[in-house]
């Protein structure tokens, strides 16, 4: 997809998510949308799906989310009746904490359990549905890296990257929950990532 982005994103600087996600979807040829249900993940769920129901939604499960994670999980894939396609690592949990464990961000063999866990899954899925678009809920101020990107965004691996509400508050995330009456949940742990400012490596 030949695009240019400067010219792109300052035509949606001032667009609404919504708008932004009907141009996402008329440009796609085969859009999908990635979740790991962290917290306000639900607003873009909501918000892409209003759009398009059926988006083939990936959900790159660790193995290692919490209790509530799951739970709210399971709620939205039944409220908003997403298209979950979901992925896992191909070692179980159980095997991994016998060889491997969960190293500390310090460890160098933090890297290859990010591997496993995240970045092999990820790769596995993309690789099967070969999307042109990717739908991502990246928002300005959450990492360095972030702040460098916008919008509108293209991946390693040239896929059209989109970020509806990158400008977007948390207040105006709440604003939106209480708008469409959607639940949160906050009660959320990412053993590759820890610490919140942290990439874990599928954005980079």
């Amino acid at each position: 997809m030949n695009l240019d982005l400067d010219k792109i994103n300052a035509e949606l600087k001032n667009k609404s998510p919504k708008e932004i996600i009907s141009w996402a979807i008329s440009i796609a040829k085969n859009a999908v949308i990635t979740t790991n249900f962290r917290p306000y993940e639900v607003v873009i769920l909501n918000a892409v799906t209003e759009v398009k129901k059926d988006i083939k939604v990936i959900w790159c499960d660790t193995g290692y989310n919490t209790v509530q994670t799951y739970r709210h999980a399971e709620e939205l894939i039944e409220k908003l009746n997403l298209n979950i396609q979901l992925y896992t690592p191909k070692q179980t949990v159980a095997h991994r904490n016998v060889v491997l464990g969960v190293p500390s961000i310090e460890d160098p063999k933090h890297a290859e359990f990010t591997k496993q866990v995240k970045l092999e899954p990820f790769t596995r899925a993309m690789q099967e549905h070969q999307p042109d678009v990717w739908f991502t809920n990246l928002r300005k101020g959450q990492t360095a890296f972030r702040d460098s990107i916008d919008v509108v965004s293209v991946s390693k691996d040239g896929i059209l990257k989109v970020s509806p509400f990158y400008n977007s508050t948390d207040k105006e995330l709440d604003a939106y929950l209480i708008e469409k009456n959607l639940p949160n949940e906050f009660t959320y742990f990412d053993p590759t990532k820890v610490e919140s400012n942290r990439e874990c490596g599928l954005h980079i």
